[in-house]
């Protein structure tokens, strides 16, 4: 009979190849007219428990073609630690992929890659960051999944395994006082979350 560890295992390898498998197509991707610059991409661990989504990417991640890269990860990891967060437990992408987006609501084109992102990763929580991020998410038409309202702060069940947790758009909450307040009081619930999830 198999090991826990080895049933693991299994299921990682397999989440590491799905997850390579759908980078590859997001930098291949050719949906819209912005694709010509570099798409960025997810990161983190490919079945972590925490799903943290915003809308899009700023400079710095478009630079480097990573996820969170920059003040927002920064930020973001910092209060995980604080709030001690396994850093292992965490997965960060975009809803839109590529940066310089001229159309309007350019999701519509990304809404597969996240849709499949969420299969592999398959999250207990997600951080849905932002009014634009929500709206995605509902667009994204999850199976399963129950139309979401933008409720900063609060934890609601969003299919039958996974839960979301609303918060302000981070990007726009790092540059004024009392909107970077209002991102970490509804950001500091995931720590209650955590601290209540079951151990293996």
């Amino acid at each position: 009979m198999a090991q826990p560890n080895e049933i693991y295992d299994k299921y990682l390898t397999r989440a590491i190849s799905e997850i390579n498998e759908l980078t590859g197509e997001i930098l291949r991707c050719s949906r819209c007219s912005h694709a010509r610059t570099m798409p960025v991409i997810g990161s983190g661990h490919p079945m972590a428990d925490i799903f943290l989504l915003k809308y899009q990417a700023r400079p710095s991640e478009l630079h480097e073609g990573v996820a969170f890269f920059g003040r927002a990860g920064t930020a973001l990891m910092k209060s995980c630690q604080r709030l001690k967060i396994d850093p292992l437990q965490l997965y960060g992408t975009n809803v839109v992929k590529c940066g310089e987006v001229r159309e309007s609501h350019p999701e519509a084109k990304c809404l597969d890659h996240l849709r499949r992102e969420l299969a592999i990763v398959n999250p207990k929580l997600i951080v849905a960051m932002g009014e634009e991020t929500v709206a995605a998410l509902n667009a994204a038409k999850v199976p399963l999944g129950r139309e979401l309202e933008y409720t900063p702060g609060e934890i609601v069940d969003f299919t039958p395994g996974t839960e979301v947790l609303v918060t302000p758009d981070i990007d726009v909450s790092l540059d004024e006082q009392r909107l970077k307040a209002g991102f970490w009081r509804a950001f500091r619930r995931l720590g209650e979350w955590y601290d209540n999830i079951p151990p293996y």
